[in-house]
């Protein structure tokens, strides 16, 4: 989708869990240049974060050059838990400042990885607040939980 570090993607994304946990989906929509992409999919056991996470690792997988990324997202847990609170996890060996370890280390590494390869600026959004692109994000996402059921 992306043709030079110069160019801007704009990623929305969103999680959905029925039941936390339970079975979830993940949705993200890329935009850049003035094309689209989305993407969807699920996990059959899950919590609501490991979804909104998914969403912003497999939206970043799919770029394939670096780029700068404005993510959009609901989550407060991923925009601050990627632009804040992961470099002190990273320096206390994946543990929180009450000395437990951390909730979902595995996707924060991969997060951190994938994140890595762009410049990346993290944005929150009002959920469910009339934000178009954040809508068909959970759109996207209740669609790859309604996958699991017809597998």
């Amino acid at each position: 989708m992306s043709d030079s570090a110069d160019e801007i993607v704009d990623i929305f994304t969103d999680g959905a869990c029925s039941g936390n946990p339970g079975p979830g989906g993940w949705g993200a929509i890329l935009r850049s240049a003035g094309r689209e992409r989305e993407l969807c999919g699920g996990a059959p056991d899950t919590t609501n974060n490991r979804m909104e996470m998914t969403a912003v690792i497999e939206a970043l997988k799919a770029l394939k050059r670096p780029v700068m990324a404005r993510v959009h997202t609901d989550s407060q847990y991923v925009q601050k838990g990627i632009s804040e609170w992961i470099h002190a996890w990273k320096r206390r060996g994946w543990r929180t400042a009450g000395k437990q370890a951390v909730k979902n280390a595995d996707l924060w590494r991969v997060l951190d990885e994938q994140a890595s390869r762009h410049r990346v600026e993290w944005l929150w959004v009002r959920g469910h607040a009339g934000h178009a692109e954040n809508e068909r994000a959970d759109a996207l996402a209740r669609r790859g939980l309604e996958s699991l059921s017809r597998k």
